[in-house]
């Protein structure tokens, strides 16, 4: 993965507005979802390292990530942000894709 360039992950994010999408979202210990499928309507990343990003799906709802330190997008084309710690360790993670995560 690399460090989070806010310009690209803001270009990426908006790749995937006006589309049904994939979400699979964790925060270490206390969340996970992974399938929910959702049609994003607006989505944006803010801060200055860590960042924070946000989803608006289907008009009326946010699913809200903070802490992303680093991003990628990988073959299929899927969105991969993920916060980690001063250790290593991933703390959240928030993916995007047009077609479902494998279970």
């Amino acid at each position: 993965m690399n460090i989070i360039d806010k310009n690209q992950v803001a270009k990426e994010l908006q790749t995937f507005v006006g589309s049904d999408v994939y979400v699979h979202s964790e925060a270490t210990s206390y969340m996970f979802v992974r399938n929910f499928k959702v049609s994003v309507t607006h989505a944006f990343i803010a801060g200055k390292g860590p960042y924070r990003a946000a989803v608006r799906y289907d008009g009326h709802g946010w699913l809200r990530m903070e802490a992303l330190t680093h991003y990628e997008v990988d073959e299929q084309g899927r969105l991969l942000l993920a916060g980690y710690d001063d250790r290593g360790r991933m703390n959240v993670a928030l993916h995007l894709g047009k077609e479902p995560f494998p279970e």
